[in-house]
């Protein structure tokens, strides 16, 4: 079964463009290392919560529009080593991709698949 990593994130709204070119540049290195899929979606419908919200969760700013992106490997083992190689392949380097976000507010982790449709 697959394994699939989510991340969501507040970023600039006058940063779209960056932040496309940014998730554009990454995907191509996670397919490098093993990935299958990758999402990139800018938030449309991201109603306010009472309790908690997408954008309560990344403390959106008003200037600021929520990203949801999720990432396929074909096990977690996959994605594991794919990880490891991601981190140590130097077109990572903030300095050759840097983020147009505050990756402090970046909420990610990773999720056994149960259903695959």
């Amino acid at each position: 079964m697959s394994y699939i990593d989510g991340f969501v994130a507040a970023v600039p709204t006058e940063n779209k463009e960056k932040y496309i070119a940014h998730a554009e540049f990454s995907a191509v290195i996670f397919k490098d290392h093993g990935a299958l899929s990758i999402r990139e979606a800018w938030g449309d419908e991201l109603p306010d919560g009472e309790v908690t919200s997408f954008p309560m969760a990344v403390k959106c700013k008003e200037n600021e529009t929520v990203v949801f992106s999720t990432v396929v490997w074909p096990s977690k083992e996959v994605r594991d080593a794919g990880w490891a190689a991601i981190m140590a392949d130097p077109r990572m380097n903030p300095e050759n991709n840097p983020m147009p976000f505050d990756g402090k507010r970046l909420i990610y982790g990773g999720f056994d698949v149960l259903i695959e449709g």
